[in-house]
């Protein structure tokens, strides 16, 4: 059986005879028309996941970073077949990620988003954790070393997941789990003690659809942490770009803080706190030797880095965080 259909299997598994049991109804299903739909894309993939060396690791941090070994656990011959593998599945963008010496210096610096929601938090020791819109997972490990008992990402990239199993490879932590799936995809569980959504809802046609669907999966009292982008403004202030923003075809509505903690009123949450607003700085989202393509200094005028080169608000990103 290959990596990614024994990866499914073992989550069929996991939650089979837990309180996410009622899930295996309809996820076989789901999953198996995904890899029909991807077939080829999964045949190419997994073969090069196969040609990954298994290595004893020196350690493994995922509190402080993502980092896995040292540089000592293996040879320069086996350093330059693990670099010459991760790099037929850029572009990489949500990391940075250390593994046995090699740094996978990403598009985004997620750590630093990390750092900004980590103080705001309920303790994740112990909790079942939902990411929704995981991309390759970064901080589904982050998530992990601060305790969480079961932590699940879902995000229907293909690739995506490909880079998330490349990092499981070599953690090797079971209770980690990415599902290539949309929220769309997720029946109400109402049973997940903590909900992340960072970087999604603004790519929502219908941004209330989705902050009911998000309060659908949470446990009653558990936490959402939504994070996202927003303009200055009053409550009354959304911003609807046109065809593009920052250069993004699929931005739809982009709130004030203050019209956001309205929305989530609206869709049933409590105690609502914007606990963080930051500007994107071109230092934490960049072009890298990991993400060669254009990135965020080429999405904003350059005669004004406070606009983007659509004369929109340059980025501006909020952490909120509420209970269902």
């Amino acid at each position: 059986m290959s990596q990614v259909k024994e990866e499914f299997q073992q989550f069929y598994r996991t939650i089979a005879g837990s309180r996410f049991s009622d899930w295996l109804e309809i996820l076989p299903a789901q999953i198996a028309a995904w890899c029909l739909q991807n077939r080829t894309e999964l045949d190419k993939w997994q073969k090069l996941l196969g040609k990954l060396p298994s290595l004893k690791s020196s350690g493994i941090d995922l509190l402080n970073q993502v980092r896995v070994g040292s540089e000592t656990d293996v040879d320069d011959y086996t350093r330059k077949q693990i670099i010459g593998l991760l790099q037929q599945f850029k572009p990489w963008r949500k990391g940075p990620f250390h593994l046995h010496g090699i740094h996978l210096d990403t598009e985004w610096r997620s750590d630093w988003k990390w750092d900004r929601v980590l103080p705001h938090l309920s303790p994740l020791r112990d909790r079942n954790v939902l990411d929704v819109g995981s991309g390759s997972g970064y901080h589904l490990w982050r998530m992990r070393g601060q305790g969480a008992r079961f932590v699940v990402g879902v995000d229907p990239y293909p690739l995506f997941l490909m880079q998330f199993l490349i990092l499981k490879h070599f953690i090797g932590d079971a209770d980690v789990y990415q599902l290539p799936l949309g929220i769309e995809h997720l029946p109400p569980l109402k049973q997940f003690d903590t909900v992340f959504s960072m970087g999604v809802l603004y790519h929502r046609k219908s941004p209330m659809d989705f902050l009911s669907q998000l309060k659908g999966l949470l446990r009653k009292g558990g936490e959402l942490v939504l994070e996202t982008l927003v303009v200055e403004g009053d409550e009354q202030r959304v911003l609807l770009p046109g065809e593009r923003y920052a250069q993004m075809r699929n931005v739809w509505f982009i709130p004030s803080p203050a019209a956001l903690e309205i929305w989530l009123q609206k869709a049933g949450f409590s105690d609502i706190r914007t606990v963080d607003i930051s500007t994107t700085s071109t230092d934490e989202q960049r072009s890298t030797e990991w993400m060669t393509t254009h990135s965020l200094q080429d999405f904003l005028d350059p005669e004004d880095s406070t606009r983007t080169i659509e004369g929109y608000p340059a980025p501006i990103r909020a952490v909120v965080v509420a209970q269902a």
